[in-house]
Parts: C-alpha cells; structure tokens; sequence
C-alpha cells in the first residue's frame, strides 16, 4: 500500500492549477511514501509530463536509515512529515536556505471495515505551498 497516486494527483493538479513546473520549487516534500512510494510517485508525475527527482525528498527517507534500521515501509506519515518539518525544513525556511517549498503530507485512510471488506485502502494528500520569510 502506498499513498503515492495520491500525492501524484495532488502535485499534478497543482502544477496544472497554478502553471508552475517542479523547476519553480527548491524542494517538494513528501511524506512518508518511503523509498518504493517514492519511485511509484516519480512514475506516476512522469506520465503527466513533471519530472520531480531532483528537487524531491521524502520525509520517511529523510528520517529514517535504511541501512542501520529495519525500517521496512517506513512510519506513521503524519509523525515523519511533523518530526521533519518542525526540525528541518523551517529552521531551513527561515533561514532563508530554502525560499520555496511544496510540502505533501500523505496519509492513508484507514478502517478496520475497509480492510475486512478486502477494499483497497484510499488516501489523502495535502498540498502546503510555503514560501521563506527572507523571500518576502
């Protein structure tokens, strides 16, 4: 399960709605799509014509270390993207490191009954466009 076709959806309609391109943005941040999520969201913007590898990160990868930890899929999205954006990526806006972001939270929709049923399990993607102060 992954979460990716939503922050797909998301990041495609945005860049439709707004007329920007993944070039307009210093980072577009994720999570926690994780490694395979990652891959999945790449191939799936590519086919709708938005390359994001170079100014993509995931807050699941940025958090975790694969190689030291038995992470697996990674964690909660909700608790990687709070845990990476409070640390990181403001301490970054405000210093002016970074002076345009999309930030991506994703987060499955979970229900004991959805996955009784054998439904597949639908996901969310919020979409925050953050700009530096030092921009402003």
């Amino acid at each position: 399960m992954t979460t990716a076709p939503a922050a797909a959806d998301t990041i495609a309609s945005f860049f439709r709605d707004t007329d920007t391109s993944p070039e307009n943005y210093d980072l577009i941040l994720t999570g926690d799509l994780g490694l395979v999520g990652s891959r999945s969201l790449y191939e799936l913007l590519f086919a709708e014509g938005f390359d994001i590898k170079s100014r993509h990160n995931d807050c699941g990868l940025m958090i975790f270390d694969r190689e030291a930890q038995d992470v697996h899929a990674g964690g909660s999205g909700c608790g990687c993207c709070a845990t990476t954006f409070c640390s990181k990526i403001m301490n970054d806006l405000e210093n002016g490191i970074l002076s345009n972001i999309l930030f991506v939270p994703t987060g499955a929709l979970l229900s004991a009954t959805t996955a009784e049923q054998k439904k597949t399990i639908p996901s969310i993607a919020h979409l925050i466009d953050l700009v530096s102060p030092m921009c402003s």
